[in-house]
């Protein structure tokens, strides 16, 4: 290792220097003394990394021989992964503290998580592409099943687990499959591989299972058995992480191994990430509809708006890129938003999750009623709503690419999707009258609901300067 390399894996060098420093003192002062104190240091650390990386010198940078990557691609995705996280962890502190889950351990092990997904976005080879994700995943599993009193919470583990090992196994196939015909594991030497435009059916066998594994991290159809389930099971803040940076790092992994090792036949691919975008599309929407548990609805939520980004991935192109960063980024505030309204939904200090009991909201607490409609629009992509332009900047890139098809199939899931979203709404508003819900919700969650509604709002303007980061992301990866 040079001092160039050092430097260039620097950030996640010291937030792994940061989790065991962490752990050692969390082990040191025992029953979780420093839990809170551990979970706060480890908010203001990734902010203050997710600032050093945005802000850092521009410009490709390669270490240890193409393992790591460091370019504009890489740094969109570890700012969106580490604010996320951090804010995940922030909304999140008071209702596992009420609750008796707050233990030294999660913020440790959610650092871990995104250490591994700062590498999977950083990837170059297929060596560093297994390292990053196994990191994430093994430490995801844990916390799955943090809850160790909940059955639920020790089903939705142990699934997560197991189908996580069937996909790992598929990916290595894969990845065995690719290294064996192509003779290398490093990205750019597959693509010098079929840089004559042609497959070799040892390749093409090898990109699906590698696609195959992968679908199953960002839970798109047929791979998203699990999503419902662990979503349901798991406690409130663990289903808020699954539902943010997780996504954006799968969703980056997978745009970083199409365009890097198969960039010069995307007609190939394209096809793969089309069907799995228009399966995830249409079933994430028509399932959510009898949904009546809000986890598990905003589950089969993320399952169709996974098809959408795979959307724009499709078209292969430096727009689709672009639109599927940019919707990424709506997406992570949107949930964020929303899973801070989910965070204070209780009745007697128990938490609810049934959609009914939020029946005559409105009457209760108008504000918060309100920018929950503003999210819930949004995620619908009803015009002008922040959301409604995601959707549409990934729908122009297909249909640019010749996607016709996939677009207007996009458009129907869209209104299908409508319908369950516009329920909740009729809910808060017109619904029959039930027992009021507690009316507690802490200042930071609060603030983070009202700030994630405001930004569906305001942002119709400029999207704060997102749009212009994700267009230098695309344009470093697609070159």
């Amino acid at each position: 290792m040079t001092s160039a390399d050092f430097s260039i894996v620097l950030p996640e060098f010291l937030l792994a220097i940061y989790a065991m420093a962490a752990l050692l003192a969390g082990v040191w002062f025992g029953k979780d003394a420093l839990a809170r104190t551990i979970l706060w240091a480890t908010v203001g650390v990734m902010l203050v990394i997710a600032a050093w990386i945005g802000l850092a010198e521009q410009g490709a940078h390669v270490a240890f021989g193409g393992l790591f990557i460091d370019d504009a691609f890489s740094r969109f995705a570890k700012v969106t992964v580490l604010i996320s996280a951090a804010l995940v962890m922030a909304m999140s502190a008071d209702y596992m503290e009420r609750r008796g889950l707050l233990r030294f351990e999660f913020p440790i092990l959610i650092t871990l998580a995104v250490i591994g997904m700062m590498m999977m976005v950083s990837a170059g080879n297929l060596m560093s592409l297994y390292m990053g994700l196994e990191l994430q995943s093994l430490a995801l599993y844990i916390v799955a099943a943090l809850r160790r009193d909940s059955e639920r919470s020790s089903e939705a583990g142990l699934k997560y687990f197991v189908l996580g090992a069937l996909s790992s196994g598929i990916l290595l196939y894969g990845a065995s499959l690719t290294y064996g015909f192509a003779g290398t594991t490093q990205f750019s030497g597959i693509v010098q591989v079929v840089q004559a435009g042609h497959l070799p059916i040892g390749l093409l066998f090898g990109m699906v299972f590698l696609l195959a594994g992968l679908a199953f991290k960002v839970s798109a159809v047929p791979f998203h058995m699990w999503t419902p389930d662990v979503y349901e099971g798991s406690p409130t803040p663990v289903t808020a992480f699954f539902a943010t940076a997780p996504k954006v790092a799968a969703m980056a992994l997978i745009a970083r191994l199409v365009f890097d090792a198969f960039g010069q036949v995307p007609d190939e691919w394209s096809q793969i990430l089309a069907l799995l975008a228009g399966f995830s599309m249409v079933w994430g929407s028509l399932a959510a509809i009898g949904q009546k548990n809000i986890k598990r609805l905003m589950a089969y939520s993320s399952i169709t708006h996974m098809g959408f980004v795979l959307l724009g991935m499709a078209a292969g192109t430096a727009e689709g890129v672009q639109a599927m960063l940019t919707y990424m980024a709506i997406y992570v505030t949107m949930n964020v938003g929303v899973f801070a309204f989910i965070l204070s939904m209780e009745r007697d200090g128990q938490p609810v999750t049934d959609i009914k009991s939020l029946n005559l909201y409105a009457r209760q607490d108008p504000a918060k009623a309100m920018a929950m409609l503003v999210l819930l629009f949004s995620l619908a992509g009803v015009p002008p709503m922040l959301g409604f332009f995601a959707k549409f900047s990934v729908l122009q890139a297909a249909l640019h690419a010749g996607y016709i098809w996939l677009v207007l199939l996009g458009v129907i899931a869209s209104v299908v999707a409508a319908f369950y979203y516009l329920r909740i709404v009729y809910y808060m508003y017109f619904g029959k009258e039930v027992d009021p819900l507690d009316n507690r919700m802490p200042a930071i969650q609060w603030v983070f609901l009202m700030v994630s509604a405001l930004a569906m709002v305001l942002g119709i303007f400029n999207l704060f300067g997102i749009e212009g980061a994700a267009q230098a992301a695309a344009a470093a990866l697609v070159n």
